[in-house]
């Protein structure tokens, strides 16, 4: 299954590495990645396969939990549903 990871604060050094090292700890693999900084904010989103994973619903729970900790919004999200959300 594909996921949809976003991530968006404030622009400090390491937080993609923060990101893909707690992608590659839950066997997640990172697919692609899109990136911004605009007047100090970062955005950045990943699409990954978690096929690896074997509870996603602990996966995206960890990760939200990550973020918050580092003063981030992260989000994982199905990528089907996610693309349903977008879909007019």
């Amino acid at each position: 299954m594909k996921a949809v990871i976003t991530v968006v604060g404030s622009d400090r050094v390491g937080i993609l590495a923060m990101i893909a090292n707690a992608c590659a700890k839950h066997n997640v693999n990172v697919l692609d990645v899109s990136q911004t900084i605009v007047d100090g904010i970062f955005t950045m989103t990943m699409i990954t396969d978690c096929s690896g994973v074997s509870d996603f619903e602990a996966f995206a729970q960890f990760m939200e939990v990550l973020g918050e900790e580092n003063c981030l919004i992260v989000r994982v999200m199905n990528q089907d549903i996610f693309k349903a959300m977008h879909t007019i």
